[in-house]
């Protein structure tokens, strides 16, 4: 059982390393639902704020570890 749930700890460590992240990704996601529910005459305003939402999170995130990570 213990060997189970080390295995499902991991699985889940593959989706989810940084909380932060996937808690901003899922924000971006759940604000182009909002969009597209209020604005379904412009489906690309959430195409729109899918794509630049979710890189400006992502270089958010790798500048900001970047910048966390000491030189060698």
């Amino acid at each position: 059982m213990n060997m189970l749930r080390a295995v499902f700890r991991e699985l889940i460590g593959l989706f989810v390393d940084d909380g932060s992240l996937a808690l901003e990704i899922v924000a971006v996601v759940v604000l182009a639902a909002i969009s597209a529910t209020l604005i379904p005459d412009v489906p690309l305003a959430a195409g729109a704020i899918l794509l630049f939402g979710c890189l400006g999170v992502l270089l958010g995130n790798v500048g900001c570890s970047r910048v966390s990570e000491p030189h060698s």
